[in-house]
């Protein structure tokens, strides 16, 4: 979830990538709306699917006011003292001309295929400035003379957020709520190392997760697991940004009584508050991970 200034501006940008609007939920009591964006076209991984049948979604939250505040601004997570969420990303067909389309109808980058040493990437910035990586599903040396992209084409690839101790952070995001390691990015020449996790059976560490929606990225910097001051933003806090992931599960209650049983701390359990369809967990950096009940597995359960 990104909170989001002007979400017709936000909505119209994610559109513009090629992302449908799925669903809007106002909230006018609490005054909020939300807005859920995916790929949804036939070649889509989810086409058709129901909203929490389907991986690869961005949650968008607006507060009411905050389009109309000229002193309001969103944290991106990228700079301190709100350093935490980096980024999501979406895997394109042709990025030479995914990023020429998106350059002409006027929306700035963070970095340009052109800057720097990685040319086979770059980052687009939303209207809140918020990155968005790009990355190619097809070989980006393969495609430098092609003019055309198919924004249907597209995928919803990762969200990316920084860890500070990576043992811990994989081993609640593998043991606790049940992702497989897809694939490690090891540069100690940096000090850093990329861990992509995903719901993928039988998947070895070794996974093309380009052609994948939904993926989690963690990113470790060597050293911060021994720095005990050390901790990183989790957006909720101000300055705000970045709000939490979230994950489906098959049985809401069975879900919590074992996330409860292994001992996990809890933002909002499903009995707390008056929103009992919902709950929240905490990672060990802090991030807030959404809990919600997969429909369409409930269907099958039943």
């Amino acid at each position: 979830m990104l909170r989001v200034k002007e979400p017709q501006r936000s909505v119209k940008f994610y559109e513009h990538l090629g992302m449908s609007l799925l669903r809007k939920i106002p909230q006018p009591d609490a005054k909020f709306d939300l807005y859920f964006l995916a790929y949804d076209s036939p070649s889509s991984v989810s086409h058709g699917a129901h909203w929490s049948d389907r991986q690869g979604i961005i949650e968008l939250t607006h507060n009411y006011g905050t389009e109309s505040d000229s002193s309001y601004t969103i944290n991106n997570g990228n700079s301190d003292p709100g350093k935490g969420f980096g980024h999501v990303c979406i895997a394109v067909d042709n990025i030479q001309a995914a990023c020429q389309r998106i350059e002409d109808a006027g929306y700035k980058f963070q970095k340009k295929l052109s800057d720097g040493r990685m040319h086979h990437i770059a980052f687009a910035l939303d209207p809140d400035g918020y990155w968005v990586e790009i990355i190619s599903n097809n070989d980006a040396g393969k495609t430098e003379g092609v003019k055309e992209t198919d924004p249907s084409t597209y995928r919803m690839n990762h969200s990316m957020i920084r860890v500070k101790d990576h043992t811990k952070s994989l081993k609640f995001y593998q043991d606790i709520l049940g992702m497989q390691l897809l694939r490690t990015n090891e540069n100690p020449s940096a000090n850093f190392n990329l861990y992509f996790l995903g719901y993928v059976p039988n998947a070895n560490n070794d996974v093309n997760t380009a052609p994948l929606e939904g993926i989690l990225e963690l990113t470790w910097n060597y050293g911060t697991e021994k720095d005990e001051n050390f901790k990183y933003h989790d957006g909720n806090s101000e300055p705000q940004g970045f709000g939490h992931i979230c994950i489906t599960v098959d049985d809401m209650d069975a879900a919590c009584k074992r996330f409860e049983d292994l001992g996990v701390s809890w933002k909002k359990r499903l009995t707390d508050g008056r929103m009992k369809n919902v709950a929240f967990v905490l990672d060990p950096d802090g991030y807030w991970v959404e809990v919600v009940q997969n429909e369409k597995l409930k269907e099958r359960t039943n």
